[in-house]
């Protein structure tokens, strides 16, 4: 249950994330991160790893 809900939030939040990027090119992660350009790499993948598991376990639902 719990991971169901993680994964909606980061499926949310990269949603919101690329709302951002189209609409103004602000990308929040690597405003976020962009110190560490390894570390943007690796929170994109979760996220995105997120929201295909989020939709997966939603739409089966």
């Amino acid at each position: 249950m719990a991971l169901k809900r993680i994964a909606l939030f980061l499926g949310l939040l990269g949603g919101i994330n690329w709302a951002l990027v189209g609409a103004f090119k602000f990308d929040l992660v690597t405003f976020a991160f962009g110190f560490m350009p390894l570390l943007v790499s690796i929170v994109q993948i979760v996220i995105g790893v997120a929201a295909a598991y989020a939709l997966f376990v939603y739409m089966v639902k």
